[in-house]
């Protein structure tokens, strides 16, 4: 299983890729994990089988930041490692995403399998990365696309044959009764938002709409839960209204997580776009929880407004 993405960086396809790959190894396949990584030892790792192809730097993608591998010098050991281990299938994440997915099909002689994920994404670096495919598109023998919203981008730039297969959680550890944070259960009514700290995620418009709508409901908290660092119009908005019930968590592993879906009243996910798919909201639905989202393709996909969450423009 190929990745572009870092693998020790939480959230994104790499969440899919770790636990994909771990299910597919309870069902008795023998897998392995090819991605780049940041952090640098490695050894760690809750995957065994993940083998690191060169460090990650930050790469602006979408509204985002994608952590990417863009070492060529590793051709000669992917080439090697595809030789030893003849694979009998390589399934390749995000395949038009430079520039290791673009080094597995080059060197790769086993059936190849490309998931895609973007939707809409504009990046200079991975219209590049469209570009390219299409020399080594011949070589996927198969498609994925998560979402319908994922589909109708990519079948613009890889002719291939796709099938939607969407993306999954393991709904049993989010759906299990675990104690909520003890602290958010004081009688305040607790908005919950999950996701990276990044503008696309649309948090300024969330803590934007908390504030006003504080005045009516005094007994409200947002939580917000998740890596990064706020945009700037967040931070100034958050200094000029002082308010204690606007708490940044940050960062949670995956074992906590289940918690503060279990401590929230309602889940929001104020997306601006740029989203095929919605992760957190198959969460929140596990979790039982009431959900607010924005009204675009790939968050239609998992809701139908007024049924199992309200959906705004």
């Amino acid at each position: 299983m190929v990745s572009p993405y870092d693998y020790t960086w939480p959230g994104g396809v790499t969440t899919h890729v770790s636990q994909l790959s771990k299910e597919l190894a309870n069902n008795g396949h023998e897998v392995h994990v090819l991605a780049p990584y940041s952090i640098p030892d490695v050894s760690g790792s809750d995957n065994p089988l993940f083998v690191p192809l060169g460090r990650s730097i930050p790469v602006p993608s979408g509204g985002s930041i994608a952590r990417l591998s863009l070492s060529w010098w590793l051709s000669t050991r992917i080439a090697m490692i595809l030789e030893r281990e003849s694979y009998d299938v390589v399934h390749i994440h995000e395949p038009s995403a430079p520039i290791l997915p673009l080094v597995v099909l080059e060197h790769s002689k086993s059936i190849n399998i490309g998931t895609f994920h973007a939707y809409y994404d504009r990046s200079y670096v991975n219209y590049l990365g469209r570009l390219a495919v299409r020399r080594w598109q011949k070589k996927l023998h198969g498609g994925i696309a998560v979402s319908q919203a994922a589909l109708s981008h990519v079948e613009q730039n890889v002719d291939i044959d796709y099938q939607i297969i969407p993306n999954g959680i393991d709904i049993n550890h989010f759906a299990a009764s675990v104690p909520p944070i003890y602290e958010l259960k004081d009688g305040k009514i607790n908005i919950l938002f999950v996701g990276r700290l990044e503008r696309r995620k649309g948090l300024k418009y969330l803590i934007e709409a908390f504030l006003k709508l504080k005045w009516e409901c005094p007994n409200i908290r947002l939580i917000i839960v998740g890596p990064g660092d706020l945009d700037k119009e967040s931070r100034y908005i958050l200094g000029a209204s002082n308010s204690e019930d606007i708490v940044i968590v940050g960062r949670v592993s995956y074992e906590e997580l289940p918690r503060y879906y279990a401590s929230s009243d309602i889940f929001c996910s104020p997306a601006i776009g740029s989203e095929s798919f919605g992760i957190v909201l198959l969460e929140a639905m596990a979790s039982g929880k009431p959900i607010v989202a924005s009204d675009f393709l790939g968050y239609r996909s998992i809701i139908e407004n007024s049924q199992q969450g309200l959906l705004f423009a």
